[in-house]
């Protein structure tokens, strides 16, 4: 946590009071923090701040001059539309792009996305991998996170609209184009596609690019979900 993000609950006036076991264990056991100590602290959706430890207890922590004073970063104006990954990589790819700064998240289903996926509970864990991401990245504001779980209703219904005035690229590995030749005549894409592990299936690439969605490459290697995903991203640092 390089910042520790509050529910609007927990301020009032200059105090704030931490509660959450996890916020408190790391306090604790990796700030190694005491009472007298500053902590950098946020409120979730407003601004981040510090706060002076006036109690610690095993229950609670609770901040005096509390001062929340800057604006959180710009996000990036991009949406991720990601085939739904398997369960355990989940977690990591939604604190990843959420650190990074992602605006949108589309989870989506693909040929090659196992149906059990949809039933994994993790999905019901979605807020709390995105409040990680937003300590890790020392921001406050929560990408918005939706299902698509049908593709091609997605594909011809809503992408079109999410596409207007905008740059749409899906990651493939055997597109004939390639995405670093594409990024030196072109700026920075407003909507990025990656597929589960394997890629799209020809179908999925054909329906993908008959709304306008160009296909590019990272080359002959081809990567895992997670990594390709951490790479792409990295064109905006």
């Amino acid at each position: 946590m390089n910042t520790i993000l509050l529910p609007k609950s927990a301020f009032a006036d200059h105090f704030a009071i931490i509660t959450d076991p996890a916020q408190l264990n790391h306090i604790r056991t990796v700030l190694k923090a005491r009472i007298g100590d500053t902590l950098k602290i946020a409120e979730f959706g407003g601004y981040l701040g510090v706060g002076k430890i006036e109690q610690l207890t095993d229950e609670k922590c609770v901040l005096t001059d509390v001062c929340l004073n800057t604006p959180p970063p710009p996000k990036l104006g991009l949406t991720v539309i990601l085939a739904l990954p398997r369960p355990k990589v989940l977690r990591r790819l939604v604190m990843d792009m959420t650190a990074f700064g992602v605006d949108n998240i589309v989870l989506l289903n693909s040929v090659r996305t196992d149906k059990s996926y949809w039933g994994s509970p993790l999905l019901a864990r979605l807020d709390e991998f995105v409040q990680e991401g937003l300590q890790q990245g020392v921001d406050t504001i929560a990408p918005k996170i939706v299902f698509a779980k049908r593709f091609k209703p997605f594909v011809q219904d809503e992408l079109p609209s999410l596409m207007q005035n905008k740059t749409a690229l899906v990651f493939h590995p055997y597109a004939d184009d390639n995405f670093g030749e594409f990024m030196v005549q072109n700026p920075l894409p407003d909507i990025i596609i990656i597929g589960a592990e394997g890629g799209f299936v020809p179908y999925e690439i054909d329906l993908l690019k008959s709304v306008g969605v160009q296909a590019v490459t990272f080359g002959t290697r081809i990567l895992r979900t997670e990594t390709a995903v951490n790479a792409v991203l990295g064109r905006w640092i």
